[in-house]
């Protein structure tokens, strides 16, 4: 009785078996159909994929509007295979498995046509508002050419006969060559034992003659040169060598001494400059030499000849003058003090200056009184410290000037004026204002300062007081 049953049990797990077998290889046959499989062009798109799902698959489907998610990549079991020693795989296996793998997702995403592979659109920046606006792309530049390049400069400014005063560059012979002002003979050496700089001005040669101001003809067929040597950026405390006349190959041969610590020469920069003497006119800058003292061996020394440069002074100094006031208002008395100058104007060639001060008292525009110091022979750093008293009421001082006038002594002549300044109500200038009310302000106390002498002419135009007096 049992047989036909048993036959039966194993006809029917057999006919089980088979139809499973049968419906897993229809399933495969189906997958490798056609209208399952990618087109190449998908494949090498999609390339091979990583174990996980890809970011950009996981994010198409997240922002799905249908909210569908039945057919996602994690119904597909995607697990890194490992080449361990138990188990190898070749290289024709992995490249199949690879395969296999890609047209797997390849067909599940052929049946979501609302979730596109690659979404091209133009890239937008900024802020997301209601409104977008794509950016437009810039309009291009017109190119330039080497020729339109270059021809943006203009050569005339590079060259080397422009009017710049960088002569940096250039040679003593090119300098010479240029100007033609001539060149300057002079040596420096400084003195660790004493901390002093020696500057020996020896000669010059080939300097040019002196030319009227209006250009038409020569004043005379020789110069009479001399040379103002001192160390920038401190132009107060220079040197000066004595007028030789009627020379264009003058010999000096005279030393200076400026007591300075040989770390602060070192910044300093050594400046001579040539200076025409004209006794009956203003004394014109011929050139000048300037040498950074940091770019030569002091110590050790020596001796230079360097051409002449111009220079953009062209009108010497005239000097400076310092002075004291104070007021006493109990006494009502103006109280005056000259006490010395420093590198007046040269006004004689061959004794330097005769210098001595005029002091005017003017009242509003009425001349009151005049006094003046002693004149020093033969110097142009006078020492006078004289003391004059002008009477003036304390209701009268805001409309009183001084006048100070520094002439040069002449016994043969009328003197000869080297400069001017006033201090009141018609100052010459911000500095004399300055020291003016400083006075008013501190009453029985001297104040003192230093002025820089002006012309007359500067003086009379800025200055109603100046054309009062003589």
């Amino acid at each position: 009785m049992l047989e036909p049953l048993n036959e039966g049990f194993l006809s029917r797990i057999s006919d089980l078996l088979l139809c499973r077998w049968t419906f897993r290889h229809c399933c495969q046959k189906c997958y490798e159909s056609s209208c399952c499989q990618s087109s190449e062009d998908e494949v090498e798109i999609l390339g091979p994929f990583p174990a996980q799902t890809p970011p950009w698959l996981m994010a198409s489907r997240s922002s799905d509007k249908d909210g569908d998610s039945v057919h996602t990549a994690s119904e597909v079991p995607l697990t890194p295979r490992t080449n361990s020693p138990d188990r190898r795989c070749s290289s024709s296996d992995t490249s199949k498995s690879t395969y296999s793998l890609t047209r797997r997702i390849s067909s599940l995403e052929s049946r979501r046509p609302s979730s596109p592979l690659i979404d091209i659109k133009p890239i937008e920046f900024g802020v997301l508002s209601a409104k977008k606006e794509p950016i437009q792309p810039s309009v291009l530049r017109r190119t330039y050419t080497p020729d339109d390049y270059f021809r943006k400069f203009e050569p005339q400014l590079y060259s080397l006969d422009s009017d710049s005063d960088d002569v940096d560059f250039l040679t003593d012979e090119e300098i010479l060559s240029k100007y033609q002002l001539g060149m300057l003979h002079f040596s420096t050496q400084y003195d660790l034992l004493h901390n002093h700089l020696t500057v020996r001005v020896i000669e010059a040669r080939d300097l040019p003659p002196p030319i009227s101001h209006d250009g038409s003809r020569q004043d005379m067929a020789h110069s009479n040169p001399y040379v103002k040597i001192c160390l920038l950026p401190d132009q107060k405390n220079s040197k000066q060598t004595g007028v030789k006349r009627k020379t264009q190959k003058p010999v000096f041969e005279e030393r200076y001494t400026f007591e300075i610590p040989f770390l602060e020469a070192q910044r300093r920069t050594l400046l001579l400059t040539v200076v025409d003497f004209d006794k009956f006119s203003r004394h014109c800058v011929i050139g000048k030499v300037s040498v950074p003292l940091c770019e030569v061996d002091l110590v050790k020394g020596g001796h230079w000849w360097k051409a002449l440069i111009p220079s953009s002074q062209n009108e010497v100094e005239l000097g400076e003058l310092l002075l004291s006031l104070n007021y006493l208002p109990s006494a009502g008395r103006l109280n005056v003090d000259v006490i010395r100058a420093k590198q007046l104007l040269q006004t004689d060639v061959s004794q330097g200056s005769d210098p001595f001060v005029k002091i005017q008292l003017v009242h509003g525009l009425k001349l009151v009184k005049t006094k003046k110091t002693s004149f020093l022979r033969g110097t142009i750093d006078p020492f006078y410290n004289e003391s004059f008293s002008f009477k003036v009421p304390q209701e009268e001082l805001e409309n009183a000037s001084l006048v100070f006038t520094v002439f040069g002594h002449n016994m043969k002549s009328s003197n000869d004026f080297i400069g001017r300044i006033v201090i009141g109500q018609y100052s010459s200038g911000p500095s004399e204002s300055n020291h003016w009310r400083r006075m008013l302000n501190t009453h029985r106390t001297a104040v003192e300062q230093w002025h820089s002498l002006r012309s007359r002419a500067e003086c009379d135009r800025v200055s109603p007081a100046s054309l009062e007096v003589t």
